[in-house]
């Protein structure tokens, strides 16, 4: 071997043991979508070895060949991402021109890594500037793949990734955890977002039997070991219910008295959060220290109630009480479920809404053979019948609650209308 080839050999061995070095040292990365467009084997080859790596092994990769371009194209008719990879060897004017069509179509949160052929200190500033998240040169290795989605969102000084939405019922029987639930699920199904519902009600929740799950273990081996909750730890705790979705099941049993300090979730949420992108938190319809804190730190809170007066007369100390623990975020967004029951006095969702001084999220009818086929079958509702029109305002609800469109001013039209139609019927 000649001298040349020699201190190859040397090199390539040192920046080997620099890759496990610096791999070792790297934290699992979260429940997050990935998905990587790139123009060369180079790029891609590491991307996907990166994702075989155990500590991507929660996370869902899908490589593309294909830079911006084809980036453009697919997300014009797909939600984006948590992130997406982007390799392009055009020159930087023609970048950000090209980053910025790609713009158009992608959601506020998701992130962008950009791995370029120019090593241009003035395009990188540019870059972070216009909020790419990092921009790398390549050539890249697997470590430098994995350590850049570590430094996004593994950064320990850095905001959870997780948004939490606790649903709470007015009173029992609401069908707030339903609500939950389905919500939950259409999230992870229409956004290929990874999504964790944590059933908070150890007693009596419905979680298990809605998504049809039985696990061994769930949130009150979490709650009643607080010490030992970390992500490695909550993760074990989960119970993979579809693709996208995971469930931190209640007991349903007696064995035990629930009773919790204030803060007993506090470090469930705050792990669960670093762990994956939307926690759903089915709150009992109680009033304890731990339920007053858990609304009270949630990113989100949705109310469901049935429209006669002891729910209003609950939603409307609910959001008064909110309003006051939470004074810089938005107030509780309004669900009410079960309207139209035959020969059932109700109140009408504009008188219900009006002491409330808010619109109704969704207003969404009495329907018992849908909702009782899936939950006699241990399914969602979109799984039972995806064209129903409460499928769509559900699916309206996860548009909601990640942003991705806002409340609508109630009218005529729509779902909401269905009674309207019938007394004009008559």
């Amino acid at each position: 071997m000649t001298n040349l080839a020699y201190e190859h050999v040397i090199e390539a061995e040192i920046s080997a043991e620099q890759d496990l070095t610096s791999m070792q040292m790297l934290r699992p990365i979260p429940r997050i979508s990935i998905q990587a467009f790139c123009e060369s084997e180079g790029v891609s080859v590491p991307i996907e070895r990166a994702g075989d790596d155990r500590r991507m092994s929660k996370a869902h990769l899908k490589v593309h060949m294909g830079g911006i371009a084809t980036a453009i194209e697919f997300y014009q008719t797909a939600p984006t991402p948590n992130l997406i990879i982007l390799e392009s060897r055009s020159e930087p004017k023609e970048l950000l021109e090209q980053l910025a069509q790609l713009a158009e179509h992608c959601d506020p949160s998701t992130k962008v890594v950009v791995v370029g052929h120019y090593n241009d200190v003035g395009l990188y500033r540019e870059l972070i500037r216009n909020g790419i998240s990092e921009y790398v040169v390549a050539p890249v290795s697997m470590a430098d793949i994995v350590s850049v989605i570590a430094t996004i969102f593994v950064d320990p000084e850095a905001a959870p990734i997780g948004r939490s939405i606790a649903f709470v019922g007015a009173k029992g029987g609401t069908g707030s955890s339903t609500i939950a639930h389905n919500v939950g699920w259409a999230i992870s199904s229409l956004f290929r977002s990874e999504v964790v519902v944590a059933d908070m009600d150890l007693a009596f929740g419905t979680a298990n039997i809605n998504f049809d799950q039985d696990p061994a273990q769930g949130i009150a081996e979490a709650v009643f070991s607080p010490e030992r909750v970390d992500e490695v730890y909550l993760d074990r705790l989960l119970a993979q219910c579809a693709e996208n979705l995971s469930l931190l099941a209640a007991p349903s049993t007696l064995d035990r008295v629930y009773d919790f300090d204030a803060d007993a979730f506090a470090q469930i949420i705050d792990t669960a959060q670093r762990t994956a992108p939307v926690i759903v938190l089915d709150v009992p319809h109680i009033w304890s220290g731990w339920s007053k804190s858990t609304l009270m730190h949630a990113d989100e809170v949705v109310i469901t109630a049935t429209p006669e007066l002891a729910n209003l007369r609950n939603t409307k100390n609910l959001m008064d009480m909110l309003k006051r623990l939470r004074p810089n975020d938005p107030p509780p967004k309004l669900i009410l479920n079960q309207t139209g029951v035959p020969k059932r006095p109700e109140i009408s969702v504009q008188d219900f809404a009006e002491p409330l001084e808010t619109e109704p999220m969704a207003v969404i009818p009495f329907d018992p053979q849908l909702f009782g086929n899936a939950a006699n079958n241990g399914r969602m509702l979109g799984e039972m019948d995806a064209k129903s029109p409460v499928v769509a305002t559900i699916n309206d609800i996860a548009h909601v609650l990640t942003g991705r469109a806002e409340i609508k001013a109630r009218k005529k039209a729509g779902l909401g209308s269905i009674l309207e139609k019938l007394k004009r019927a008559k």
